[in-house]
């Protein structure tokens, strides 16, 4: 495979990541400030499929190699 290929994997795996975690951060935040428990629930769950995705794209990459 050329090696594009894992960069654009990594930078994904990256952005999944971040945003992941940014989301699991600001929803409890969120919670107790506004007081809305739906929303800040599935900014939540968005937050934690974006980590899980991190890492099938972080073992997909790896099996570039």
């Amino acid at each position: 495979m050329p090696p594009i290929f894992k960069a654009l994997a990594t930078i994904t795996v990256w952005i999944l990541f971040i945003s992941g975690c940014v989301a699991t951060v600001v929803s409890p935040i969120t919670r107790i400030t506004v007081g809305e428990v739906h929303e800040s629930l599935v900014a939540w769950a968005i937050g934690v499929a974006c980590l899980v995705l991190a890492v099938v794209c972080m073992k997909l990459r790896q099996t570039l190699e």
